[in-house]
């Protein structure tokens, strides 16, 4: 195991399994290991629970469950997760951390990008997605999908996991350097506990900007790959004007007017959003892994898409408003791989775009 401070790397990630600090209940699969992150996977059962809930001190997940628990669904022959209900679905992976290795949970890019709520739960859990160093026991993820009912199947990955050896999250000074050195963003970066990022509502070519999920729609099976057709489940989202309406409880599909750059011997997360900004939430988006539009398709950097989804008051979106910051961290080590130049990518390079199920 590395001594360096930062995110564990896929090279170190695999030493956790093969010393059981990452118990699996079956092999991992091609693919489930990212850069920086374990894809994880769903179980053979779920749990459909009438609200979310954490665990907290001392108590076991199963143990609350009893008390929460509508009906159990078998998945092995698939089974939908129905729109605007819970579930909690035990994992196939477990984790027997060692005392100084933290880790944090998010939902992948698929996932968020179908508005898919989903976080993991521990026991004795007071928080989703974070996990103390030293954790022993088993992970469940909580789903709740809010625009569309989805099927899933025993072995799908929903969620990934980061693991952090201390603190090295960078500072604006040190981000700041960073920048004049590996151009983290193309234009005037916007250094604010973070990296700020804007919205694009002025696009170089015609006038969509996003896309909005329609209210009732079939179920969308996570295993079909460029299979549905987005008019099927979205609106477009036009404007000549660079400005666009959200409307209260709507989930929107938008992108970032920067193109974001992660050198190799960094990832970044997206920070949660911030009330002050304004009647809308900024999905939790995920990691960025290291590598992402790292010499990506017409030039250093690739656009993040946005997950939007508005509160209580219909809310103006503006061109260039910044609409959340990203985070950077060092690395432990340098991934063996990077995100889109030695993998298999979806959004490498990416514009606008909707989840891979679409055609």
């Amino acid at each position: 195991m590395t001594e360096a401070a930062g995110v564990l790397p896929s090279q170190a990630i695999s030493e956790l399994v093969t010393n059981g600090a990452i118990t699996i209940d079956a092999p991992l699969l091609d693919g489930q290991l990212q850069p920086a992150s374990l894809d994880l996977r769903l179980g053979t059962v779920a749990y459909r629970i009438r609200a979310s809930f954490l665990p907290g001190h001392g108590t076991a997940v199963l143990d609350r469950v009893n008390d929460f628990t509508m009906h159990r669904i078998d998945l092995s022959d698939g089974a939908v997760l129905e729109k605007g209900c819970v579930y909690l679905v035990p994992l196939m992976e477990g984790l027997n951390l060692p005392h100084g290795i933290t880790a944090v949970a998010n939902a992948k890019s698929s996932t968020g990008r179908l508005d898919l709520l989903t976080r993991v739960v521990t026991d004795g859990g007071t928080e989703f997605d974070r996990i103390p160093a030293g954790y022993k026991g088993p992970l469940y993820a909580e789903i709740c999908p809010r625009s569309f009912s989805v099927l899933v199947r025993p072995g799908m990955r929903l969620n990934q996991i980061r693991f952090r050896k201390g603190q090295s999250v960078l500072d604006d000074a040190e981000l700041a350097t960073l920048h004049a050195s590996d151009t983290l963003v193309d234009g005037v970066p916007v250094i604010s506990d973070g990296l700020g990022f804007s919205v694009d509502l002025k696009p170089a070519q015609g006038d969509l900007v996003g896309y909005r999920a329609k209210p009732h729609t079939g179920v969308i099976d996570l295993e079909n790959i460029g299979y549905y057709d987005p008019a099927e489940f979205w609106e477009e989202i036009r404007t000549t004007t660079g400005r666009i309406i959200l409307d209260p409880g709507a989930f929107y599909i938008l992108v970032s007017r920067e193109a974001v750059h992660i050198p190799p011997a960094y990832a970044a997360e997206m920070a949660p959003y911030l009330a002050m900004v304004g009647e809308f939430r900024v999905h939790y988006a995920g990691f960025f892994d290291p590598g992402f539009g790292h010499a990506a398709v017409g030039g250093s950097g690739a656009r993040g898409v946005l997950e939007v989804r508005c509160h209580e008051a219909p809310f103006v979106l503006e061109h260039g408003q910044v609409v959340g910051r990203l985070i950077y961290e060092k690395m432990s080590q340098t991934p063996e791989t990077l995100y889109g130049a030695d993998l298999a990518s979806n959004y490498q390079g990416q514009g606008l775009k909707l989840s891979k199920h679409f055609k």
